[in-house]
């Protein structure tokens, strides 16, 4: 009987220390997925940024003509200068 017991023991204490290294190997790997989705995240906020800049230089650079360019930048500075005007009344 006190040999079960023993014996009842030591699969606990193997139990034991197989779900506890189990549990260890599931944190680090949890780690691992956030640190994961920080970077992905902080990557597609980059990504974003460089849309937002390449459709601005799209706008701005009149699909590769200089004159239409020029002819949105100073529409631009023209609808600018009435918002001024309209403020200053």
């Amino acid at each position: 009987m006190l040999e079960d017991i023993k014996t009842n023991i030591e699969k606990l204490i193997s139990l034991y220390e197989t779900e506890k290294q189990r549990a260890d190997a599931l944190q680090a790997e949890l780690d691992r997925s956030k640190a994961d989705v920080a970077a992905c995240r902080e990557k597609i906020t980059d990504l974003d940024g460089q849309i937002d800049n390449l459709k601005l230089q799209y706008a701005f650079s009149g699909a590769g003509d200089p004159a239409l360019a020029k002819e949105r930048i100073t529409k631009l500075i023209r609808e600018i200068d009435r918002c001024i005007k309209l403020l200053e009344k």
